[in-house]
């Protein structure tokens, strides 16, 4: 892997720059001399077009993102981005408030003011995302709205519950309410939601959803007047069946990753949806405004435009087919150039909560009768929603066992807030024939996750990820290797480039050892996540999601 690590530069002098200016708000491409001064546009000039051999256009925003599941703290995350021309996200902190609360959610806005990088953070409104999981902390209506009224928060995050919006609950009304009444964006999740309730969920007050899988989906919410995040992360790669949204509803649509492993972070972000789109065929103005304009217009970003005023925030690219990205700034700072960064590395005060004690191999058994089906998780690859197989497990002395020849595994999920035994389930897909993988990124509450293809490998994985006190870890014949994630036992302490590396090293070692998955570690970490369909695990047991309840 490429080592993109440079000492920071100081702030960029006034100066020039030649052109073809995608100009967004006015929807042309034309060539053009844009002067910056004190860190904004000072002036936009007409230039020959013979000067002019690359493109200009107002910096990329990700419109939805949660920066602990890069693994990096927010200003390492920075680092990492703005050499792919992005420079703003739109930012939902609630992997790390369901861990430490409004403590974890400071943290990040704290880190965040160190990086002139344009982070923008909405208040967590589901903490936990449901009841029938343990995590670290509880939000009520007052602790949100007191975030809704804190300096850095700007907007509430998505509304994940969404049975209790659907269905009128209070609480979660008067958390809506409590945005609303303060005039800031409320963000939806509803996968899989359709029809009258669908409806109702637009009705609630929501504004958004990135979780569309199929372009009916996509289509049904823009039509309600919501608008939809196209998403192409880490886990869900959804945008190849997403894409023609853009062009029936070119103002409506966002890019974003809203979950984004290390790994694919050094390597490419919102210029690799672009060009996708364009060779889809979408214009490369609607393309470029559903990364620009649009996330700024909608949530109030202090992003700029490219029009003269504005804060200098601005990527230059090759061409308008592949996007590659050449310079990046912000506020008129050179960020970046040549896939190389120039912000510094700054160094952070890990914060952290874990309880979990180590497990045996007794605790991890699953009585279970010889001719009884079982209800299974089937994973998969590049999506967050499974489905259930009713199938009759592996037996030996009256527990069910993992059978790498069926490919059905355990699947485990540890407390990680308090000593309790346990959760076991079965699970198909992941395809390990003997070893096994553990990690605290266990999404929303971030107990301990675990799948293997035996006790021993299993209960090895997991007691290397307490001993971590958080991160992520593989265990097979050649012994135990992990990634430790000190910052809530989500995130790393370390630099973008290293933390890549090492993530790449276990997802090198699941595959090696017969997980087909391309990114095995984060489809792991969405099997406990209760609010996308249809069968996952809490560490209070198998949940039915579609019922919404865990099943007995």
């Amino acid at each position: 892997m490429t080592q993109n690590r440079t000492p920071p530069k100081g702030d960029e002098a006034d100066f020039e720059i030649t052109a073809n200016l995608a100009d967004v708000v006015g929807g042309e491409i034309r060539p053009a001399r844009v002067t910056v001064r004190g860190g904004r546009v000072a002036d936009i000039a007409a230039a020959p077009a013979a000067a002019c051999s690359t493109f200009l256009s107002p910096g990329w925003v990700d419109a939805h993102v949660h920066i602990e599941s890069s693994m990096l703290a927010p200003t390492a995350f920075a680092r990492a981005a703005v050499v792919h021309g992005v420079v703003a996200t739109v930012s939902d902190p609630h992997e790390i408030a369901n861990v430490l609360g409004r403590e974890g959610v400071l943290w990040m806005v704290d880190n965040a003011k160190r990086s002139p990088f344009k982070f923008h953070f909405g208040a967590p409104s589901c903490v936990p995302a449901t009841a029938f999981e343990t995590a670290g902390a509880a939000f009520g209506l007052g602790d949100v709205a007191a975030l809704l009224d804190t300096e850095g928060i700007h907007f509430l995050a998505e509304v994940m519950n969404f049975p209790a919006v659907i269905g009128g609950d209070e609480h979660v009304h008067a958390i809506i309410a409590a945005a609303r009444g303060r005039s800031l964006r409320v963000d939806g999740h509803a996968p899989g939601v359709m029809g009258d309730d669908l409806a109702a969920f637009a009705a609630a007050g929501i504004e958004t959803d990135h979780e569309c899988v199929t372009l009916d989906e996509a289509l049904a919410r823009l039509r309600l007047g919501v608008r939809v995040a196209l998403r192409e992360g880490s886990a869900a790669r959804n945008f190849d069946a997403l894409w023609p949204a853009l062009r029936e509803f070119p103002a409506e649509c966002f890019l974003c990753s809203d979950d984004k492993h290390p790994d694919d972070l050094v390597r490419g972000y919102l210029g690799d949806i672009l060009r996708r789109a364009v060779a889809n065929g979408v214009s490369p103005m609607d393309a470029l405004r559903a990364a620009t304009l649009n996330p700024v217009r909608h949530y109030n970003l202090p992003a700029g435009l490219l029009a003269p005023g504005d804060p200098a925030d601005m990527v230059e690219f090759d061409n308008l087919t592949d996007f590659r990205v050449r310079r990046t700034w912000i506020d008129g700072r050179c960020v970046a150039a040549e896939g190389r960064t120039h912000l510094p590395a700054v160094p952070v005060r890990p914060v952290n909560v874990f309880r979990a004690r180590p497990v045996d191999e007794a605790g991890l058994t699953l009585p279970w009768r010889a001719d009884k089906p079982f209800p299974v998780i089937v994973a998969r690859d590049g999506q967050l929603v499974t489905v259930r197989e009713d199938l009759v497990p592996t037996i030996r002395d009256g527990t069910a066992v993992s059978d790498p020849d069926r490919d059905l595994l355990k699947i485990v999920v540890v407390n990680r807030y308090k000593p309790a035994p346990p959760a076991v389930g079965l699970i198909r897909n992941f395809g390990l024939r003997r070893g096994a993988m553990a990690g605290s990124v266990a999404h929303d509450s971030h107990n301990i996750v675990a799948v293997g293809a035996g006790d021993t490998a299993l209960a090895r994985a997991i007691n290397a990820v307490v001993e971590c006190g958080g991160g992520l870890a593989f265990a097979g014949p050649g012994g135990v290797e992990t990634l430790p994630l000190p910052i809530a036992g989500l995130m790393s302490d370390g630099d973008p480039w290293t933390v890549a590396e090492a993530f790449e090293r276990l997802t090198a070692l699941a595959q090696e050892d017969g997980c087909p998955m391309r990114s095995p570690y984060m489809t792991l970490s969405f099997m406990a996540l209760l609010v996308i369909p249809s069968l996952k695990i809490s560490d209070r047991g198998l949940f039915d999601v579609d019922r919404f309840t865990l099943l007995g």
